[in-house]
C-alpha cells in the first residue's frame, strides 16, 4: 500500500467519514474505490456511490481505475457522466441500472434538474480533488447535489491542499471525520530544482527555449496560471519548432483526448497546462515540469514539481520568476526550509542546435472497441509479414470507435502502409498520422 492508503483505508472501512491529503499520484484512487466497493450492494441497481471530480479527464480515468478494482465483482456497473459527451447515452446507460457514478458537479446537477439521476440510496459520497473543484466555483453545485442524497451517509474528501475553503465544507458535510495526511512519495534528493530570474515576457520566453533545448526532454509539463497564457506560449514554441500542446477547458473531449495520448505516449514532447487542466492528468515518468509562471502558494508549487522525479527516478523543475514575485519566493524559501540561490541560464548557443524530435509518432486508426478491435490485433497487424518489430510498438488506446497506438518516429511510414494495406480481424481501416 503507500501511505495515503495505509493511513486511510482502516477508517474508510470502518464506515467513518475520512479527510485525506496526498498529492496526485499517492494511490488516494485505490483507498477510496476499495471503500465504495466494500459497501455496495451489486444485486441493487440502484445509485449507492457517487464521486465527484473536478475535470473530465480526471473522472473519466477514477472510473476506468474503479472498474479495474471492481474486476472480479459480477454485474457491476460503473458510469461516468461528464460534459463534453452526449446526454442521450447517459441517460440510457442510467434507465439500466448502475452502481457507482463518477462524474463533474456540472453534469451531474445537470441530470439531477432534468430528473434522470436519482441519488436518494447515495450510502457513499466522494469528493476527489476537492481543493480543485471549490477553485473551479463548484461550491454551489456541490451544495446542490449533495442536498438530494440521505443525511445518513459516508463522506471522503481527498484533496492535495487544505486550504480554508476545505475546512468550510467539511464542517459542513461531514460527521466527525478523521483527518489523515500522507507523507510525500518521493525522496526530495529525485528532484532538483532551479530558479531563474526572468522579468520580461521576451525574456522568459527565451528562458524556457533555453531549458528545453539543453536538457531535451522526452516529456516535460510546463505551468502557467491562466489558459491565456497556457495557448500563448504553446504558440510560440509551435513558433520556434518545438513539439508542444496546449491542455485547456477551451479544447473537446476528443481534442483533449487525443492531446493526454500523443503526449503519454511520448509523440509530443511538451504540454503546457493550468494547475486545473493538469490535474488528475496520469502520466508516467514525467522528465521535467517548468514553471513559466510562478504558483499562487507553496503548497500548489510542490503539488505541480511533485509530478516528476516519481517512482525512484530523478526529475528536474524548473521555476521562472520576475523582480516583483521575490515576495513569493522567499515564502517558498520559508515554506521548503531552504534558501533559494537564483541559477544562470544556459548559454545562448543552445538556441542554435537542433530541436529534439520526439521518440514516438501516433497512428489513429478508425475502428475501436465497437468493431471489436483489441491491442492484440493493432500488435499483429503491425509486426506482421514486411511490418515492424515489436520493440518499436509503444502505447495503445482502443476507445469506442477509435484506436490509437504509438510507434518508433523512425518507422512510422512502414507501421501506415502496413495497417493501410493489410487488415485487421479480416477487416479494412483507414489509419492516419496523428498530428
Amino acid at each position: 500500500m503507500t501511505p495515503i492508503q495505509q493511513l486511510s483505508l482502516p477508517a474508510i472501512l470502518s464506515g467513518k467519514d475520512v479527510i485525506g491529503q496526498g498529492r496526485t499520484g499517492s494511490g488516494k484512487t485505490a483507498a477510496f474505490g476499495l471503500g465504495l466497493l466494500q459497501k455496495l450492494d451489486v444485486k441493487s441497481f440502484k445509485v449507492q456511490s457517487i464521486v465527484l471530480c473536478p475535470t473530465r479527464e480526471l473522472a473519466n480515468q477514477v472510473a476506468v481505475e474503479i472498474q479495474k478494482l471492481a474486476r472480479a465483482i459480477h454485474n457491476i456497473k460503473i458510469l461516468a457522466l461528464c460534459g463534453g459527451t452526449p446526454f442521450g447515452p447517459q441517460v440510457g446507460s442510467l434507465v439500466h441500472g448502475v452502481h457507482v457514478v463518477v462524474g463533474t458537479p456540472g453534469r451531474i446537477e445537470a441530470h439531477l434538474r432534468k430528473g434522470t439521476l436519482k441519488l436518494s440510496h447515495v450510502n457513499m459520497l466522494v469528493l476527489d480533488e476537492a481543493d480543485r473543484m471549490l477553485d473551479m466555483g463548484f461550491q454551489e453545485s456541490i451544495d446542490n447535489i449533495i442536498k438530494t442524497m440521505p443525511v445518513n451517509r459516508q463522506t471522503l474528501l481527498f484533496s492535495a491542499t487544505y486550504p480554508d475553503t476545505i475546512a468550510n465544507i467539511t464542517q459542513r458535510v461531514m460527521k466527525s471525520p478523521v483527518m489523515v495526511k500522507a507523507p510525500s512519495t518521493h525522496a526530495e534528493s529525485t528532484i532538483k530544482q532551479y530558479f531563474y530570474n526572468a522579468n520580461t515576457d521576451d525574456e522568459r520566453m527565451t528562458a524556457l527555449r533555453l531549458l528545453l533545448a539543453k536538457y531535451k526532454p522526452e516529456s516535460s509539463l510546463i505551468f502557467c496560471n491562466t489558459k491565456r497564457d497556457a495557448q500563448a506560449v504553446t504558440d510560440e514554441l509551435i513558433y520556434y519548432g518545438f513539439y508542444a500542446l496546449a491542455m485547456s477547458g477551451d479544447l473537446d473531449q476528443r481534442e483533449r483526448d487525443q492531446a493526454l495520448i500523443r503526449f503519454s505516449n511520448k509523440s509530443v514532447s511538451v504540454l503546457v497546462a493550468t494547475d486545473v487542466a493538469a490535474r488528475g492528468l496520469d502520466i508516467d515518468s514525467l522528465d521535467m515540469v517548468i514553471n513559466f509562471t510562478m504558483a499562487h502558494d507553496e503548497q500548489i508549487h510542490t503539488h505541480r514539481i511533485g509530478r516528476t522525479g516519481r517512482a525512484g527516478r530523478t526529475g528536474i523543475a524548473c521555476t521562472l520568476y520576475s523582480n516583483t514575485e521575490t515576495y513569493k519566493l522567499n515564502a517558498l524559501a520559508l515554506g521548503i526550509g531552504d534558501e533559494i540561490i537564483p541559477d544562470p541560464l544556459p548559454s545562448e548557443h543552445y538556441l542554435n542546435k537542433p530541436i529534439k524530435k520526439p521518440p514516438m509518432t501516433t497512428l489513429k486508426i478508425d475502428g475501436g472497441k465497437k468493431q471489436k478491435l483489441r491491442p492484440g490485433d493493432i500488435v499483429g497487424g503491425l509486426t506482421g509479414k514486411g511490418g515492424i518489430a515489436f520493440e518499436q510498438i509503444g502505447k495503445i488506446n482502443v476507445a469506442s470507435h477509435w484506436s490509437y497506438v504509438a510507434v518508433n518516429s523512425e518507422l512510422v511510414k512502414t507501421a501506415l502502409k502496413k495497417i493501410s494495406h493489410d487488415k485487421l480481424k479480416g477487416r479494412s481501416f483507414k489509419v492516419r498520422i496523428l498530428s
